[in-house]
């Protein structure tokens, strides 16, 4: 098998506007009729090519005004202000998927259905991620906040703990699902969700879509 053109190994969570479970993973429509989201990446390991991305973080914001395979959609790159020149270049590719075969994988598949991609930001990132805990945050002070906790039980208050396993997922096989909370602005992009969906993965994901 030939070398895939990019990786990145390492925790990545997803905060979005719909409920517990995202209607997405399942096929189905978007509860509010639209689409948010904020997808964040931890990279322990990782190349574009020759380049390395070894520690670096990036997250995407996403809007799309129907499902989001309705298209019409925007997004964001927010890239590690620590990067190299040559480091923010790579990252911006491989947060638009390029280099991917069509469909194989869930950034190149989010691109395609977003025709209109603000320019990338390059900033401090505040990155934490505790995946047995069901627990993340994302910070960078005058874009977003978004934390991420367990799903408590309603009567009882307990932690609730659920995970999807989609053996041919374009993102993940398998994820913790958790309770986001997400305040972002952006340009045209709007992110405003309390308690919503979020997953919690841990796990490689390459150009020809995540290892399993």
């Amino acid at each position: 098998m030939a070398k895939p053109a990019w990786s990145i190994e390492g925790p990545h969570f997803i905060n979005c506007n719909c409920d517990y479970g995202c209607p997405c993973q399942f096929n189905a429509l978007p509860k509010d009729g639209y689409c948010r989201a904020v997808v964040a990446f931890r990279i322990d390991e990782g190349y574009f090519g020759d380049v390395s991305l070894n520690g670096l973080a990036a997250f995407n914001l996403y809007s799309w005004p129907g499902p989001i395979h309705k298209g019409g959609g925007t997004m964001q790159s927010v890239i590690d202000e620590r990067a190299s020149d040559a480091q923010r270049k790579a990252l911006a590719s491989v947060m638009q998927g390029e280099g991917a075969e069509p469909g194989t994988v869930m950034l190149g598949i989010y691109r395609a259905m977003c025709p209109t991609v603000q320019p990338p930001l390059f900033k401090r990132i505040a990155f934490e991620f505790d995946l047995d805990g069901r627990r993340a945050k994302l910070s960078v002070p005058g874009v977003i906040e978004t934390t991420v906790e367990p799903i408590k039980n309603p009567v009882t208050g307990a932690d609730h703990r659920a995970r999807i396993d989609l053996p041919m997922g374009k993102e993940f096989n398998l994820a913790e699902v958790a309770s986001g909370t997400t305040s972002g602005k952006s340009g045209a992009i709007d992110l405003q969700f309390a308690k919503s969906h979020a997953h919690l993965v841990k796990n490689r994901l390459t150009s020809t879509g995540p290892m399993r």
